[in-house]
This record gives C-alpha cells, structure tokens and sequence, in this order.
C-alpha cells in the first residue's frame, strides 16, 4: 500500500482514520479539503482543481482523504488501495454536528486557510442524503475496480479492528 484514498460520506471519520493510517505507514496525508478550498470556502475552477489534483497524484506515496465525488475516479485510477468508510448516515451527522461545535466559527487542522467552521444545513442534507446519492455511484466504482485492493468498513467496530491489525 502505496497511494490509497480514503472516502467516505462527511463525518465517517475519514480524517482520523488516514493520519492513524500515515503514522503506522509512515506516508503523507493529503487532505483534500485542504487542497481543495481556498480561504472563505472559495472553489477553484474545475481546471485549476483538476491540474492540482494531478500534480498530487504523481507523488511517489500518498494517504488522500475527502469525498469529491467529481474527481473520484482520477483518484481511484491512482491509487493501489481505495478504503470506504461505509458508516450510517445518524453517526456521521452526529459527529459532524459534534465537529462544527468544536471548532466552531475556527479552522479544523485539516481545512484550509480561512475556512472557518460554521452550521451549514445544506451540508447536513448532503450527508443525510449520501447513503441515497453518492454512495451507490461509489460502490459501482469500487466493485468493478478488481485490480485494486479494496476494504469496505461498514460500522466503528470494523474500522477499530481494522486499526487494531496494523499492530
């Protein structure tokens, strides 16, 4: 495991599993919001962002986390290993919400510059509705993509376990 991406809806726990993850393997993380956003949860164009995303996937080794349902297949043509953090929708949202308060009207680690944690209601519909929306197109992805190592984590407990192979 080389280049692996880590996708999940918001809130599945995408961040914390991929530094766990780039401490035990000793490879970078690369947090697409990071990346992605600029300051004032400003997008870049679609080519800019495209151009970006290349350039990070021709690094040698690399954990990439984040959704980005519209580059997903870039990312999974890139990757050796795809992990999707398949976690219920009333977990994710709690710990979104649980997020949002805690870093609340301030910058997550893992966010760019100058986006600032808010309450955001289309945000939380989104993540209410991925199970419906996004998830299916990811699975389709995931399972015709047979020449890569693919890890499908369906609750908390898989993911610990998972974690806990690694020791």
């Amino acid at each position: 495991m080389k280049k692996i991406i880590v996708i999940g809806s918001s809130g599945a726990g995408k961040t914390y599993f991929s530094r766990q993850l780039g401490e035990h393997l000793g490879i970078d993380v690369i947090h697409i919001d990071r990346e992605y956003w600029r300051a004032g949860w400003e997008e870049p164009s679609k080519d800019e962002w495209k151009a970006t995303l290349e350039i990070l996937l021709t690094r040698e080794s690399w954990i990439m986390d984040g959704n980005f349902g519209g580059t997903i297949e870039m990312r999974l043509a890139a990757c050796d290993t795809a992990i999707f953090l398949d976690i219920r929708r009333t977990l994710c949202i709690w710990r979104v919400i649980r997020r949002t308060l805690r870093f609340y009207k301030r910058r997550r680690p893992e966010m760019a510059d100058g986006c600032y944690e808010r309450f955001d209601l289309p945000f939380l519909a989104f993540i209410w509705n991925y199970p419906d929306r996004s998830r299916p197109r990811i699975a389709k992805l995931l399972s015709d993509a047979t020449d890569k190592n693919v890890v499908w984590l369906k609750n908390p407990r898989q993911v610990k376990n998972f974690m806990r192979s690694w020791q």
